[in-house]
């Protein structure tokens, strides 16, 4: 049996005009997660939404077997890739997705974008996750020895999302549970403006996780609150 505490917070943010972010935090269920409509397309709240819906229920339907992360997330990539044919033919919509759910003493993240998932371990702090963006991409095709190059202003342009047309790879990621491991599911609205030095600071405090989530969303922004801010966050107490 594990025991945790959990909280979840989101904010508008100072400059946009509408929440995309949501947030996932079933404690019964296990799973907490984020997404974030993607910016310059429409309807991004509706395909966060629909994509946090939909893996959230297909997790809760496999809760009594190992789910099949990517075969879920797929699906419903499929899903909001179809909702997207009627709310936007011309363009499509889409989303970041970055969720998990405790199996056994496991915490199993499927993971689609650029929203992340940070862990405290130890003392030891971590991102989990890894950014499907151009830099990231050519990052990793560097380290295999190939010679390419980026534009600046693509640095942060998505190179994989939910709801894009075709079946989405979606990264999975199994982590072992300690007690006092720590989690923090977050979009690019904190991680863009907290940097990992102060977010590992963040988590190894002892203070209420929904204390710890509160002062790290204002912190965002208090420094322009230039996007959406959301957070959830994962605390293990006990296992058993």
């Amino acid at each position: 049996m594990i025991q945790f505490r959990a909280a979840a917070l989101t904010d508008i943010g100072r400059v946009r005009r509408r929440n995309e972010d949501r947030l996932l935090l079933d404690e019964p269920s296990l799973i907490f997660g984020v997404a974030d409509g993607v910016g310059g397309l429409p309807s991004g709240a509706e395909a966060a939404e629909l994509v946090l819906s939909s893996v959230g229920d297909a997790l809760k339907a496999n809760s009594g077997s190992m789910a099949d992360f990517k075969g879920i997330v797929r699906a419903a990539s499929r899903d909001v890739h179809k909702l997207g044919q009627k709310l936007s033919p011309s363009t499509g919509i889409g989303s970041t997705l970055t969720i998990g759910q405790i199996r056994d003493r496991e915490l199993v993240i499927g993971h689609v974008g650029d929203s992340k998932c940070y862990a405290l371990r130890g003392g030891k702090f971590s991102c989990l996750t890894t950014d499907h963006t151009v830099e990231y991409e050519v990052l990793a095709r560097r380290a295999r020895g190939e010679e390419v190059y980026f534009h600046e202003a693509n640095r942060h342009a998505l190179t994989r999302c939910i709801g894009q047309p075709g079946d989405v790879d979606a990264d999975v990621v199994t982590c072992a549970l300690n007690v006092r491991d720590t989690f923090l599911f977050c979009t690019d609205g904190i991680s863009g403006l907290v940097d990992e030095v102060e977010l590992a600071n963040f988590l190894s405090r002892d203070d209420e996780p929904d204390a710890i989530l509160h002062e790290i969303v204002t912190l965002a922004i208090r420094r322009g609150g230039p996007d959406n801010a959301t957070g959830v966050l994962l605390r293990i107490d006990s296992i058993a």
